[in-house]
């Protein structure tokens, strides 16, 4: 087996700038087989993007800082780094409005881009782990009633839509809970990825919302192969 380093340059307007990323390599009869992240055996990688202060961007390319985890209980995730799955415009969105939420924690609104293998993903977007979030309910209701602790709510916020229930504090009690039970049968999950239906309908009568995206909140970072600066053009001109 050989391990190569494969500079991942494009000139798709998306894109911008150069990042290193690290894959084996092995022949057979002759033919080359780029493995990456053999660590990993989910073996599906996306684009991604994580909204941010610009700062961050620049300091996380550089290599002079590194994104860590999101530990709030209302993430509806479970922690983790977030990310929106091809939705550098929705990245960019959110930090404009957390811009205007949190003042001090970003000043000039941007997006840094990922490439991510989801490893093994806890994947909301197939029924045999949402059937698993209805399996593993009753043990945690059972929990919470033993311990005496009240249910955990999800909330609405100020400022969205009344349906939206941003705040998803029962979501990720549920999901931290079936992941740590899960854990401890010795299945450990990577990554965690929901389809989030989020806003207005697009048009009277739509079931299909404005804001609606796919996130991704990975849990451990040997899942992100790599980052890239998106050009402006892709998220900027948009809004």
């Amino acid at each position: 087996m050989t391990e190569i380093n494969f500079h991942c340059r494009t000139s798709a307007s998306r894109f911008s700038g150069i990042k290193s990323f690290q894959f084996e390599i092995e022949k057979d009869d002759g033919i080359i087989k780029i493995k990456a992240m053999l660590d990993l055996n989910y073996q599906r990688t996306v684009v991604a993007y994580h909204g941010c202060d610009a700062a961050v961007v620049t300091k996380v390319l550089s290599g002079d800082d590194a994104l860590t985890p999101s530990e709030k209980d209302y993430d509806w995730l479970g922690p983790g780094i977030y990310f929106w799955e091809h939705g550098p415009q929705r990245a960019y969105d959110w930090a404009k409005e957390e811009k205007n939420r949190l003042p001090g924690k970003i000043q000039s609104p941007a997006v840094l881009g990922a490439l991510i293998n989801l490893g093994q993903c806890f994947d909301l977007l197939d029924i045999k782990n949402t059937g698993l979030l209805q399996t593993m309910f009753p043990k945690f209701q059972r929990l919470i009633l033993e311990n005496k602790n009240p249910m955990p709510e999800n909330k609405s916020v100020g400022g969205t839509h009344k349906d939206d229930k941003t705040l998803r504090y029962l979501d990720c009690a549920v999901v931290k809970f079936s992941l740590d039970q899960m854990a401890k049968d010795g299945s450990h999950y990577h990554t965690v990825r929901g389809v989030f239906m989020e806003g207005d309908p697009a048009y009277p009568g739509a079931a299909i919302m404005l804001k609606s995206h796919v996130q991704i909140s990975v849990r451990d970072t040997r899942c992100i192969v790599g980052f890239f600066r998106p050009s402006p053009s892709s998220y900027v001109a948009a809004t």
